[in-house]
């Protein structure tokens, strides 16, 4: 009970960290009269990928490498099964012809060169499955082609809108960014060894840990923000708040966390490789004809987690 208690305050530390971190640092951008662009493609990005990036470099110095895989795997397919498939209930969701066009395929395309990069013995003549220093180093390669691209999309096709910053002296925003990584910091810290300690307790892999509570713990913000944008029928930024975060996740955080210790992949997660890629493709496959993720693809995407969550645990 007690390592629940702190995977809960973790989980806590985590959010408000991020929100914190976000809030704190926008606004000294903005003192500075750093573009809105810049910002939010940078600041407002990093924040809400915070969670998982600092999550995987803490459990990557501890070398618990499963939690490490396991969360950035684990959050994609909680992104879009769970967070598209609950906004999808809410309200359907209307994707733009970019989105479709290149995110998602990009998205794509990431989880497919992570499985293949996982499975060196299948594909690349290895002789063990690891997910090395080189590999992290291709990961972090495509990352910057995709902030390439993000930025000149961004400049060429958006109009500099206006950012809404707190209220904050310079003074109070270097102690709100600076409480918020404290709390990334310690809220991490607190879900790797609370994770650790529920695996050893209770018989169950650090994978599947990794890959169901923690996984779900580091998407909250990504949950919020989308739920929040459906409600609001916002749905660009619900469905590329997804999308953008399963990129990130993938191409920049793996290969940061890889870039730090080498990951062996043991033949189990191989299922949830593969089911990051069906959950990538089928997002693909329902929104290519009518630009729309309605309710029935939003009921089907949860049918497929609560399946995919039975077999872990059966």
């Amino acid at each position: 009970m007690i390592s629940f208690f702190i995977l809960i305050i973790g989980i806590v530390f985590l959010v408000f960290g991020a929100n914190f971190l976000v809030d704190g640092a926008s606004v000294i951008a903005k003192k500075f009269n750093i573009p809105n662009i810049v910002i939010g493609l940078t600041i407002v990005a990093f924040g809400t990928s915070a969670p998982e990036l600092v999550v995987n470099v803490i459990s990557a110095l501890d070398g618990h490498s499963a939690i490490t895989l396991g969360n950035v795997i684990g959050s994609n397919i909680i992104n879009i099964l769970v967070i598209l498939g609950i906004t999808a209930l809410i309200y359907p969701l209307a994707v733009s012809r970019n989105t479709i066009r290149y995110e998602i395929p990009i998205a794509l395309f990431s989880a497919v060169i992570t499985f293949i990069l996982a499975n060196d013995k299948r594909f690349l003549g290895g002789t063990e499955n690891i997910i090395n220093r080189f590999d992290g180093g291709i990961l972090l390669f495509f990352f910057i082609l995709f902030l390439m691209y993000n930025a000149y999309l961004t400049v060429n096709n958006r109009e500099e809108s206006e950012l809404e910053v707190k209220n904050y002296t310079i003074p109070i925003a270097c102690f709100v960014t600076l409480s918020g990584f404290a709390l990334l910091v310690f809220g991490g810290k607190f879900i790797v060894d609370s994770a650790v300690e529920i695996a050893r307790n209770f018989g169950i892999s650090e994978r599947i840990i990794s890959v169901t509570v923690v996984s779900l713990g580091t998407s909250l913000p990504e949950l919020a923000t989308s739920v929040v944008a459906a409600f609001k029928k916002n749905t660009d930024i619900a469905i590329g708040n997804v999308v953008g975060s399963n990129i990130f996740n993938t191409l920049f955080i793996l290969g940061i966390s890889v870039a730090i210790t080498p990951i062996k992949i043991p033949a189990s997660s191989n299922i949830d490789l593969i089911l990051n890629i069906v959950a990538a493709l089928l997002l693909l496959i329902f929104v290519i004809r009518k630009q729309t993720l309605n309710r029935w693809h939003g009921f089907f995407f949860l049918a497929i987690y609560s399946v995919y969550l039975y077999s872990l645990f059966k």
